[in-house]
């Protein structure tokens, strides 16, 4: 075979989780919630099912959610998008993130991603024919060299990707980086793909700086949302991005042979139980239970960790116990010690060791007390 991707392997989570499930392992590798969905949410899945809502939706999705997308967008950031030709509804956001990217990117574009980079975008942006310009965070906080940014920016940028609240890292942008970016871009073409997925997972009473808060940047971005992260539902693959009208008629063209339509009475049932605000609202507050809750179950470990500003995800430093490199690490802790996580060097295209692996905190409380306990054994 002749491959579109010759140097792309299985996806660490999927590997991860696999070595999880062989050796009876905890898996805080592959970020799902342990826990269950909010009885109301299925009762009204069920509700819709019984009421027939179980055919083809529209191609863009059911017109009472992208309605309630639409309001609750514009109460939190300020910016209007039209239900009819500015929200589309996605088979998750990775099909949002794939649809985004191949119906903008053409042979010989550029975009910039900044590294760790989630592992979807790179794939997606070689199969277009377009090529990644890699940008390494910049350590301990895992926050964006601007200069950097400025620098390789060229006549071929078309795209920059970026992720706030940040997978793998938990870093979050500011009020500060918009500000740049705005500067930056002024006077440009380049579009902004925004993945804002966990944009209700964030901490210590920061605020989330969507990029369709920003005049200056919505009227170039495409923003991108999950009600997976949002609902703990991520086996529903449901999510969903919002675009100026003439970005999106370019994406709904791809979107039409991607998936075509979205399941039907998750559409419905989501778009009732988005009403009330509280269950997206809220959500900050409980993931930091949870980020404190285990930050304090291994503060007498020897990890070091700074606290994850958003996410349901801690990234943790091994560098005081172990030499061996991430993978092999993430290896023998799944094996050995039956804890499994996320060699964060798999978010490198060049494979950076620095000595760090994510673990993901969305679990019971019973879940991470024996999570823990092997941590803090090490």
């Amino acid at each position: 075979m002749n491959s579109k991707l010759p140097n792309t392997k299985t996806s660490i989570f999927a590997v991860m989780s696999k070595m999880a499930n062989e050796h009876n392992a905890i898996n805080l590798s592959q970020g799902f919630p342990d826990f269950d969905v909010s009885p109301k949410l299925i009762e009204l899945v069920h509700k819709n099912m019984k009421l027939g809502n179980n055919q083809y939706a529209p191609m863009p999705g059911v017109m009472a959610l992208r309605e309630v997308i639409s309001e609750k967008t514009e109460k939190l950031t300020g910016q209007y998008y039209n239900p009819e030709t500015e929200i589309t509804i996605t088979a998750g956001a990775t099909q949002a993130l794939y649809t985004i990217i191949t119906a903008l990117i053409h042979e010989g574009d550029e975009v910039i991603v900044f590294e760790p980079v989630y592992d979807s975008y790179v794939p997606t942006i070689e199969l277009c024919g377009g090529t990644p310009v890699f940008l390494q965070l910049k350590k301990p906080n895992f926050t964006i060299d601007w200069n950097e940014v400025q620098k390789v920016i060229s006549s071929k940028t078309k795209m920059i990707i970026f992720n706030s609240p940040h997978n793998p890292t938990g870093a979050t942008i500011s009020e500060d980086d918009i500000k740049k970016l705005e500067k930056i871009i002024s006077g440009t073409n380049i579009l902004l793909l925004s993945d804002e997925v966990y944009e209700h997972i964030i901490f210590d009473k920061k605020k989330h700086y969507s990029f369709a808060s920003s005049k200056k940047l919505a009227k170039r971005s495409i923003v991108v949302s999950s009600f997976g992260k949002t609902f703990h539902t991520t086996g529903w693959k449901t999510g969903y991005c919002v675009a100026p009208k003439e970005i999106m008629h370019e994406i709904r063209k791809i979107h039409q042979f991607v998936v075509f339509a979205v399941n039907t009475p998750l559409q419905y049932a989501m778009a009732e139980y988005l009403k009330d605000e509280s269950v997206y609202l809220e959500l900050g507050d409980f993931y930091q239970e949870k980020r404190d809750y285990f930050i304090n179950l291994v503060k007498n470990s020897k990890f070091k960790l700074i606290p994850a500003q958003g996410t349901y995800f801690q990234i943790l430093d091994y560098s005081a116990i172990s030499d061996k490199n991430d993978m092999d690490f993430a290896e023998y802790l799944t094996k050995e010690y039956k804890i499994a996580s996320i060699p964060v060097s798999a978010f490198y295209h060049d494979k950076n060791n620095d000595k760090f692996l994510r673990f993901c905190f969305a679990k019971g409380n019973e879940t991470l007390e024996r999570a823990a306990e092997k941590l803090n054994n090490l």
